[in-house]
């Protein structure tokens, strides 16, 4: 496989990152093995700049946010949400996530971020709440952990292609 044919495959398993996939490329010999790939690419971003893996965090929309509302998620992030059901919110719950969405920004400058495949909306909105509490620098380090579960999940389901 070549370099522009593994960032065609793989370049959206980051949200809106084909940087990851880009860099991963040169490393990766195995094209068709999922732990190889999910660990190259991880490391790609855990070596990035500090503003790099910021960025690539503010990436990941809101959940249950204005773009899912909007119908502007991509493909993969709307099927992980509707997943754990947040396509079905009431209108309660879409005013406690966007009460929540709005507090994290606040504190962190950066959306909350969670592998939500298969989770339910009192789970994520319990950790929602939990996380909150974190210090900065904690929270950064979370959200990147949360990223990499989503990027191995997305990897998973490449692979049942």
């Amino acid at each position: 496989m070549t370099a522009a044919e593994f960032v065609n495959r793989y370049g959206g398993i980051y949200e809106h990152s084909p940087w990851v996939a880009e860099e991963a490329a040169a490393f990766v010999k195995d094209e068709h093995d999922i732990d190889v790939i999910a660990a190259v690419m991880a490391d790609c971003v855990d070596n990035a700049a500090p503003e790099r893996q910021l960025a690539l965090i503010r990436a990941h929309p809101d959940l249950a946010g204005k773009a899912q509302l909007a119908g502007e998620l991509t493909q993969e992030s709307s099927s992980e949400q509707a997943s754990a059901g947040l396509d079905s919110c009431s209108a309660e719950e879409y005013a406690g996530f966007q009460a929540l969405n709005d507090a994290y920004h606040e504190k962190f400058a950066f959306p909350f971020v969670m592998a939500v495949r298969d989770s339910g909306r009192a789970e994520i909105l319990a950790a929602f709440a939990a996380r909150l509490d974190n210090d900065p620098n904690t929270e950064f380090e979370t959200a990147l952990a949360e990223i990499h579960k989503i990027a191995r999940l997305r990897l998973q389901a490449l692979e049942r292609e």
